[in-house]
């Protein structure tokens, strides 16, 4: 349940509140100046306060002050009639979350109440990067036993421990906006505002206005000035997810921020000092985005000083059955229930599929499974047809038989293959399917060959000097070896 602290001189203003947040999973506590606000947030422990900039007693500003002392990541809302949007301004400063205008927009005002609150939560879940599963302190978790798994739970803990930036890449749903929470959590800005943005859910032409905000009349529909997020999590951090969607012009102003720590709103001149952390996170290439000029070098080198890769789920499969336990046990918790069991032939179909959408995928599948089950354990028949159809393959030679021959074998053998991996990417649209199988084949090369560079290119069928290209373009750094 959300708790909300309205901190309001006016009645009219407490009672309308009431009546449009009036949920049942919603706690509304109303305080009538900023002396009682303080007082009501010791006790209730909000997870959001919206609060007048002009009350009688202690000033809407001052009161601001007191709140981010002892509750530093509590998102604060001010609100100010037209006449005082300069105070409003003075507030984002202080370290408020956003500002709203009177006469209040109702649908608008539900949307920034809805994000703050989201933020809110964000900040409060506390992700652990330890492997095992017998605490149960937190609520979300980045579980894994594997080598692969280890490497990433290590560099979590020495970046964690600096200021540094930090560059997590991987396929999308492995799990990289967790490694960039868990690197906030145990930083020394922990107790401070942490805003994740995925810069490819924004379009082009608002996504530096979101960052950076703007000024009136900055363009059509700037009616007003907006504060950005780096202004709103001053002294925090962002964790700038898809960074390599981000355009030209943009990446420039982050660039400054980087080198500077200053910027400038959207339209305006005044430069304002930012001490934030930034985290990115990308799917891509960023290399290969280098080369092509389609991403700033010098913006790479900025934020590439620490990189955390995140494995996909296909290359730490012995992770697979912790995962899928831990899964239980989450949605049993949110169910109010003991946490379901899952039959051996099931985990081991689980073990076998491809896992294209990786992690995020397979909590999808069990989640499906749950829903689907008649009986307390889950069925291999409860799984999702691609999981259940890959597994009845044989792994080495799917869709052969003993007794066939070496010529129907290979057409056999591809045509399997080929229609295995439509399925993989009919079952994930954003998968761009010959990169992937590319990559994989490369990983896949070295690791027959022991990282023989050589070796691999003779398997693959192409240069060594090819197979190196290949290799830096995907950003491989698994089985490879000096030679």
């Amino acid at each position: 349940m959300d708790r909300l602290l309205l901190i309001d001189d006016e009645e009219d203003v407490q009672y309308s509140f009431q009546r449009i947040f009036n949920a049942p999973d919603m706690e509304i506590r109303t305080a009538a100046s900023g002396e009682e606000g303080l007082r009501v947030a010791k006790d209730f422990r909000p997870d959001l306060v919206i609060m007048d900039v002009r009350m009688g007693g202690m000033s809407g500003l001052e009161t601001l002050r007191q709140l981010r002392k002892s509750h530093a990541r509590l998102p604060v809302l001010m609100m100010t009639a037209f006449g005082t949007t300069q105070t409003a301004i003075e507030a984002m400063k202080l370290g408020a979350f956003d500002y709203l205008l009177k006469p209040f927009d109702i649908p608008k005002l539900k949307q920034v109440v809805q994000k703050a609150l989201e933020a809110a939560r964000a900040m409060r879940q506390v992700v652990s990067y330890q492997p095992l599963l017998e605490s149960e302190d937190y609520d979300i978790g980045i579980v894994g036993r594997s080598d692969e798994m280890q490497e990433v739970f290590k560099l979590i803990g020495q970046v964690a421990a600096s200021d540094a930036t930090a560059l997590i890449t991987g396929e999308s749903g492995t799990g990289k906006e967790l490694v960039a929470r868990a690197i906030y959590h145990h930083s020394a800005r922990a107790e401070l505002p942490f805003l994740a943005i995925n810069c490819a859910a924004i379009p082009e032409t608002l996504l530096e206005s979101e960052l950076f905000g703007h000024e009136r009349g900055a363009f059509t529909g700037a009616t007003s000035q907006r504060i950005g997020k780096f202004e709103q999590c001053n002294r925090g951090t962002i964790f700038l997810d898809e960074i390599g969607d981000m355009t030209p012009a943009t990446q420039t102003k982050i660039l400054r921020v980087l080198q500077s720590g200053t910027f400038e709103r959207l339209g305006g001149n005044l430069s304002i000092q930012a001490d934030v952390r930034i985290i990115a996170a990308t799917n891509k290439p960023l290399e290969q985005a280098v080369a092509n000029r389609q991403f700033r070098e010098d913006l790479f080198y900025r934020l590439n000083v620490v990189r955390i890769h995140m494995p996909p789920l296909r290359e730490r499969r012995s992770d697979i059955g912790l995962l899928v336990n831990y899964f239980l046990k989450k949605f049993g918790m949110q169910r109010k229930q003991s946490p379901q069991s899952i039959a051996q032939d099931a985990v081991a179909a689980l073990e076998h599929y491809h896992w294209p959408g990786n992690v995020r995928e397979l909590e999808n599948a069990v989640q499906r499974a749950l829903v689907l089950s008649k009986g307390e354990a889950i069925l291999r028949g409860d799984l999702p047809d691609e999981v259940v159809s890959s597994a009845t393959a044989s792994p080495s030679s799917p869709g052969l038989s003993e007794g066939t021959d070496a010529g129907s074998a290979e057409t056999l053998d591809v045509t399997s293959l080929a229609k295995h991996l439509f399925r993989w990417a009919r079952s994930s649209p954003d998968l761009k399917l010959i990169p992937a199988v590319e990559r994989e084949l490369i990983i896949q090369a070295l690791a027959e060959t022991n990282g023989n560079q050589v070796q691999a290119a003779k398997l693959l069928g192409i240069t060594r000097a090819t197979l190196r290209k290949r290799v830096e373009k995907f950003s491989i750094t698994q089985h490879l070896s000096i030679q």
